[in-house]
């Protein structure tokens, strides 16, 4: 499986001029990347009134909502694909999800990948009128109705948490389906994934002496369920921090021996602030990863 290169969009520090967006991402289509990843929150909580809070991100920060972010940028560019990372389904009504990603897939030119998980905010699910509780066994359920919706022009569906009595969505997406591609390391979402899942998006921790376990972990869960580990697709990222772009390029390339079919790389978190600053990075880690592997 040939390497792929992405970036991860910078969505609390680009900041909202559609322009420098644009520029952003045409630099990264002519810069030969493969393929855009973006991180997803709907709402950010206050910390101020919630003692303990922890969590990375807040109201503070800014998101772009990912459908109506790739479809601005699907329009400006014609080759680099586009991935959510992840989108946070459960908190979202699936069918409304499976008709926003087939009209993205669609208007692309087939240029999307669905990436899901399920999230940590809380406030999000209050917010949002979903249950937090059981959000996991919902969202393997939600993934077989997107898929039912995807392929065929009606049904019909009756699960624990979903009924459709011969409905459907068009227009339907390139191909009859969406790559769905999960995120998150927890064992019973490593079976999840292995199980259903089209892809993985590994968040695995720099330097971490665990991670040769837990792709060796989900290769298992991925035999056990009849599938060739080989074919299946792994995605993890680098941060950059304040770190050389020769440590970027040298964390990569561990990440592909590590059997890391897709890395792209993070610039946020490290005080860069504006288009500009990671147009820098993208194009720096770029020289060097080429300089290092030859890709």
């Amino acid at each position: 499986m040939a390497t792929e290169l992405g970036v991860i969009f910078p969505q609390t520090e680009i900041g909202t001029d559609p322009i420098a967006i644009r520029d952003y991402a045409q630099t990264a289509e002519g810069l030969g990347y493969d393929h855009m990843l973006a991180f997803e929150h709907v709402l950010g909580a206050n910390p101020a009134s919630r003692p303990g809070w922890s969590g990375p991100f807040s109201s503070a920060d800014d998101f772009h909502e990912p459908f109506v972010l790739f479809s601005h940028l699907a329009a400006v560019t014609t080759r680099i694909e586009f991935a959510t990372a992840v989108l946070i389904l459960p908190q979202r009504q699936t069918a409304l999800v499976a008709k926003q990603a087939a009209a993205l897939n669609v208007l692309s030119g087939g240029r999307f990948r669905l990436g899901v998980g399920i999230g940590w905010n809380e406030a999000e699910y209050e917010a949002l009128g979903e249950n937090f509780r059981d959000r996991g066994r919902r969202s393997a359920e939600q993934v077989e109705v997107m898929r039912a919706l995807w392929s065929g022009e009606s049904v019909s569906y009756s699960g624990r948490w979903h009924t459709i009595t011969d409905a459907g969505i068009k227009p339907l997406p390139v191909g009859g389906t969406i790559p769905v591609w999960f995120g998150g390391g927890a064992d019973p979402v490593l079976r999840r994934i292995a199980a259903l899942g089209d892809g993985w998006l590994a968040d695995l921790d720099r330097g971490d002496p665990r991670n040769s376990e837990i792709v060796a972990t989900m290769h298992r869960y991925l035999e056990e369920a009849g599938r060739d580990p080989a074919d299946f697709p792994i995605e993890a990222w680098v941060m950059t921090g304040e770190r050389e772009p020769e440590d970027w390029a040298a964390e990569a390339a561990g990440l592909i021996e590590l059997g890391c079919s897709h890395v792209s790389i993070d610039g946020m978190r490290a005080g860069r602030r504006g288009a500009q600053a990671h147009i820098d990075v993208i194009t720096r880690f770029r020289t060097a990863i080429q300089a290092r592997l030859g890709i």
